[in-house]
């Protein structure tokens, strides 16, 4: 273990993992906010704030260039659970001299508007949610995803919605998801995607297209693009009307044109390459590319690890190639792009920058930016941020997998000799999704105290191509545990970790990937659950509608696999445990019920392991309190700092109300 001197007046030689930092847990919940969904108008650029400080408020904000309002006035909070994960929770009316807001109110669901501060209800539902909507002038009414929760039943239709009434009315209905009702510019057709169990979205889903009739309703629809094996994102039209999209029917997700005449439609592809331009659809109303223009379109994609903002000039139908020109930028993340015309807004990081909503335009294939508002600050020098180093290794089948490392760095601490340092293995979540290189205060916390960090897009990930995520197809709980474990023995081999102080933690589908390498594999020495999945047979039985069938793909179709299932399950296997492990978990929770942490709990309990668990009032699968954040960052790190002794017991504190047993 290294031992390394500080710059106070004592020097006093601290190990790794006990470093003192001045990004503290309160800092971060007291300086940090998450930027989402940014809507751009003629005159401004609106986007919502979700701040810890308010308990997870969701505020819809309006910027302009010198000046920004808040929308909401506090109680209300703009958030959508259709899904659970919601998205697309807001839409602008901006015809006339001051912009409507409509946004879904969190607390019940319902939707409102807001002009000049005057806040008006128009539903008033409730078993009902609502999602992805747009304002449709010519029948004065809201286009919007609608989840009806019917005692037992939950059925997903596309509806109007009367802007004046709240009257409802089904427009589409008889699949069981729908996603992306989107009107084009003369609002006369109407798009949208939809998908049926087993599939996630990402796995296929199909893009229709139909009229919209004298009386508001669907006619002539007709199927475009998608099917079940190929995945459809972001259907969108341009400004003189051609529908785009993104499918992957090609192995990666492509920028497509859909073009329809009197007695024929065509789709061409536009772009080319082993490029990710689409994402898997967790929420609604994601966006990587927008109309500057009919001849312009800004998007961002992924490409070998790395994510590009770039120009993409669609020229001609039939063009025989179409030039994808990256623009320079200080970043290396990008997201929820949207414009009009030449003013444009995303939301921009890097591993030396905090997320960041950015106002763009471009002149001469030039990006020119104003940042309207940073997610974080953090008061402390550069010198304490750790930086991203990409890797790749093999896996044990001889597989490429990635990873983004973060040594422990804090200018206090220099490193005087050659010891390693504990090393945390971060598992996203998902498992489709894929982890970030964004300037993360969370991920400070731990690099800043002397720990190295290790974010791994194991086999199954975004942002690799279709082929890259079906690996995990059937695998769930075998492969995304190996490449962890191999990821974790490869930094080991590299000099990056420290072999007897391996810690994994991971969230949700992350955190059943921790549960299930504490349980079949030997690597770690310690880990950390957050509302993690430890029972598979329950998450196939007992969970929402959106997940209800993710499974049958990962794993395989209950009850035919049900022993696959226990097999896999670490509730089941908890006589293998064999290091400590701390569970956080909020006590309403739908999508993993707090009863699965409890049963783990009680299982390392009896076994005699060191545990601790901390349950958390009002909270849901995703942390948002500020009190919240505090407490689980400051008690996983006391935890670690107990089991490993990196500190003296006496000087190690737990906050607020926590159970731990055997230690």
């Amino acid at each position: 273990m290294s031992h390394q001197k500080n710059h106070n007046t004592d020097r006093v030689p601290a190990t790794y993992g006990s470093w003192q930092s001045a990004i503290t847990s309160e800092l971060i919940v007291s300086d940090s906010i998450s930027i989402d969904e940014p809507r751009i108008t003629a005159a401004a650029i609106f986007y919502i704030e979700r701040r810890p400080a308010e308990n997870g408020r969701c505020v819809i904000v309006k910027a302009t260039k010198n000046h920004s309002v808040d929308i909401l006035p506090a109680p209300y909070s703009a958030r959508s659970r259709v899904h659970e994960y919601g998205g697309g929770c807001y839409c602008i009316d901006e015809n006339g001299a001051d912009p409507r807001v409509f946004f879904i109110n969190d607390s019940d669901q319902d939707i409102y508007s807001i002009k000049n501060e005057q806040l008006n209800r128009i539903t008033r539902e409730e078993n009902k949610r609502f999602s992805d909507f747009s304002y449709d002038q010519k029948f004065n009414r809201l286009i919007a995803i609608c989840e009806s929760h019917d005692r037992d039943t939950v059925s997903n239709t596309i509806v109007g919605i009367d802007v004046t009434s709240g009257e409802i009315t089904t427009l589409e209905q008889g699949n069981d998801f729908y996603a992306s009702p989107r009107l084009n510019p003369s609002a006369t057709r109407l798009c949208w995607q939809s998908w049926d169990h087993p599939a996630m979205p990402w796995d296929g889903n199909r893009l229709w297209l139909a009229d919209i009739d004298p009386d508001g309703q669907l006619a002539s629809k007709v199927t475009v693009a998608g099917g079940d094996e190929v995945s459809v994102f972001q259907p969108q039209w341009s400004p003189g009307g051609t529908l785009y999209f993104i499918a992957d029917d090609t192995g990666w997700w492509h920028l497509y044109r859909y073009q329809h005449a009197e007695q024929s439609a065509t789709v061409e592809q536009l772009s080319h390459g082993e490029k990710e331009f689409g994402l898997p659809q967790w929420v609604f109303a994601q966006s990587t590319y927008a109309f500057i223009n009919d001849e312009q379109i800004i998007c961002c994609y992924r490409e070998q690890g790395e994510t590009e903002l770039a120009l993409l000039q669609p020229g001609e139908p039939d063009a025989s190639r179409v030039e994808v020109c990256k623009l320079p930028t200080p970043w290396q993340e990008f997201s929820a792009i949207c414009a009009t015309g030449n003013r444009i807004g995303f939301i921009a990081s890097s591993d030396q920058q905090f997320p960041q909503l950015v106002s763009a335009s471009v002149s001469d294939g030039k990006l020119l930016t104003d940042i309207i508002k940073t997610a974080c600050s953090l008061p402390v020098a550069t010198g304490y941020f750790s930086k991203v180093r990409g890797i790749r290794f093999k896996n044990r089948h001889r597989q490429t997998v990635y990873a983004n490392y973060y040594p422990p760095t804090n200018p206090d601490y220099p490193h005087t000799d050659t010891g390693t340092p504990p090393l945390i293995v971060i598992c996203h979540g998902g498992p489709t999704g894929q982890s970030s290189k964004a300037l993360d205060p969370r991920k400070q916390f731990w690099t800043s105290r002397g720990f190295a960090l290790l974010d791994v897009n194991y086999s199954g990930s975004t942002g690799y191509g279709r082929q890259y995520r079906l690996r995990l197809d059937g695998n769930w709980g075998l492969l995304d545990v190996e490449d962890c474990c191999d990821a974790a023995l490869h930094a080991v081999a590299q000099g990056l970790a420290n072999r007897e102080q391996l810690i994994i933690r991971g969230s949700s589908a992350g955190g059943f990937t921790v549960l299930a390498a504490l349980t079949f594999e030997q690597v770690f020495s310690a880990g950390a659950s957050y509302y993690g999945i430890s029972d598979l047979t329950t998450l196939a039985t007992d969970t929402h509608k959106f997940e209800a069938r993710y499974l049958d793909r990962l794993i395989g179709p209950y009850p035919e696999k049900k022993t696959v299932y226990e097999q896999r399950s670490p509730i089941n296997s908890s006589d293998r445990f064999n290091c400590p492990v701390i569970f956080f978990q909020g006590m309403e929770d739908r999508v993993v019920p707090r009863e699965q942490a409890e049963k783990m709990v009680a299982a390392l309990e009896k076994k005699g392991l060191p545990v601790a668990a901390q349950y958390y009032a009002g909270e849901q699968h995703g942390f948002r309190k500020a009190e919240t954040i505090v407490q689980s960052l400051e008690n996983e790190l006391a935890f670690y700092q107990l089991v490993f002794g990196l500190k003296e017991k006496d000087e190690i504190c737990f906050n607020g109300d926590i159970e731990i047993k055997n230690i």
